[in-house]
């Protein structure tokens, strides 16, 4: 077995009692129903003040801002979304992003690294600073629990919020800017790039531009079709897919198309004015093509819509499971305190029969409460087949959480962040053993155990 079918085995062992159970609440009143913290037991106050974790978890920090990695570069500020690949038996590779905008440029020199730092960076400050966004990896060995190797992968991008894993094992890293070129930057933002698992060094920074450009979010791939599905981070976004012209090769290009409910054109999924979306109920859907991906006036939403793409509230994290996909929106409901999405696949997903055996879509939670879910954005799956949600509230003074949610639509706290910050990039290990998450600054990267068998639902 190679390392691809592996990772597509656990994934879908790992869904697959998530697709034939999980759906939507009959009522929205039901995702408070479950007591907090009954899932796994109360959080315990972490001494360090660091991360709260229910009894038997335990946490690793494996990555801080500023360590000094093996490429004698500094790990950067701002780790936002992050994706785990399986290297060998003992070992993985976490491709982490670092969401920094030009403005937040550290004008540092690297000696010898700033040349090669220039040589593979997509754009400059100046023509002479590397733009400070971009990737770091960190290989990390299970058995050991060591970090063997940190270094820089990806450079010269802006803002790289969040992004996804491809069945071919590399990382798709999203930037979330629609920045111009300037007297102080040199080309267009708002692109997605793709880093391998497998890298060793930086490597060239190139964007797939027939993906879009707008303000992206996250993407996840069906590794039955090698579609890409994208998220959007605006209070009028929309969602994306790309057709490539070759699996599995995404700058060969492809068609960008957004997401249109079946027989109700520009249908507001927000329910921020009126219950539009019900829970549970499944939507048909069409997809309708967009020209012009690069989008040098970033009007592809507004086009879209113009067209009848369907509105969503802030699109941020997905993740894609068996036959299926789910999707947050961050200030989606009537308390615009967050939603997640389903979308089934066609089967024929594609494919010009596909209006005749839709697609469906479909909410699976929307928040009532801010105790039950607050600003839901990155999204990730434990092995027992629950989602598992980091909070993002947009509030003077956070408790961001790490939320679970049930097959039913119950939500339940897995961890309270204790510093005034954000959790993101949650993603699990092949084996399903660690949880790692990082806090997004300043940069904690950590690796979190446990009994994740022992939820007492």
């Amino acid at each position: 077995m190679n390392r691809r079918q592996f990772n597509q085995g656990l994934v879908a062992m790992a869904f697959g009692g998530l697709a034939s159970h999980l759906h939507a609440s009959q009522s929205r009143l039901q995702t408070t129903a479950m007591a907090q913290n009954t899932a796994y037991g109360k959080l315990i106050p972490d001494p360090n003040a660091l991360l709260d974790l229910p009894s038997g978890f335990n946490y690793q920090v494996i990555s801080r801002l500023g360590d000094k990695m093996h490429d004698d570069l500094d790990v950067p500020d701002r780790a936002d979304g992050m994706g785990c690949f399986y290297l060998d038996d003992k070992r993985v590779v976490l491709i982490r992003n670092h969401e920094i905008a030009a403005n937040k440029l550290i004008k540092k020199h690297h000696g010898d690294k700033q040349a090669m730092m220039l040589e593979f960076a997509y754009d400059t400050f100046e023509n002479t600073y590397p733009l400070p966004g971009g990737t770091s990896s960190i290989v990390y060995n299970l058995q050991s629990k060591r970090v063997e190797q940190q270094f820089m992968s990806l450079i010269g991008t802006i803002r790289n919020c969040s992004g996804g894993v491809t069945p071919w094992e590399t990382w798709l890293t999203c930037e979330e800017s629609v920045d111009k070129a300037d007297k102080m930057i040199s080309k267009d933002h708002g692109y997605v790039f793709e880093v391998p698992a497998n890298a060793t060094k930086m490597v060239n920074a190139i964007p797939i531009k027939a993906m879009g450009r707008f303000n992206h979010e996250a993407a996840c791939v069906d590794p039955r079709t090698g579609i890409v599905y994208m998220t959007e981070d605006r209070n009028d976004s929309l969602i994306y897919r790309y057709i490539p012209n070759q699996k599995a090769n995404l700058q060969a290009g492809g068609r960008l198309q957004a997401l249109v409910i079946a027989q109700k054109p520009k249908f507001d999924t927000r329910n921020w004015h009126s219950e539009s979306m019900l829970l549970k109920q499944e939507m048909a859907v069409e997809w309708i093509e967009l020209d012009h991906p690069e989008s040098p006036d970033d009007d592809l939403r507004l086009r879209g819509f113009n067209a009848g793409a369907a509105l969503f509230a802030r699109g941020e994290g997905i993740h894609w499971g068996d036959n299926e996909l789910y999707f947050c929106c961050t200030n989606g409901g009537a308390k615009k305190l967050g939603q997640i999405m389903r979308y089934v696949p066609s089967l024929v997903e594609g494919s010009p029969s596909e209006n005749k055996r839709p697609g469906k879509l479909s909410l699976f939670v929307e928040s009532e409460y801010p105790q039950a879910m607050n600003f839901a954005d990155n999204v990730t799956v434990a092995p027992n087949g629950h989602l598992i949600v980091c909070e993002d509230q947009y509030t003077d003074h956070t408790e961001n959480h790490i939320k679970g949610v049930t097959p039913d639509g119950k939500t339940y706290d897995l961890a309270r962040v204790r510093l005034q910050t954000e959790p993101a990039g949650a993603c699990f290990s092949p084996d399903g053993r660690t949880l790692f998450v990082n806090l997004y600054s300043p940069t904690t990267t950590v690796a979190i155990t446990g009994p994740w068998d022992s939820f007492i639902l």
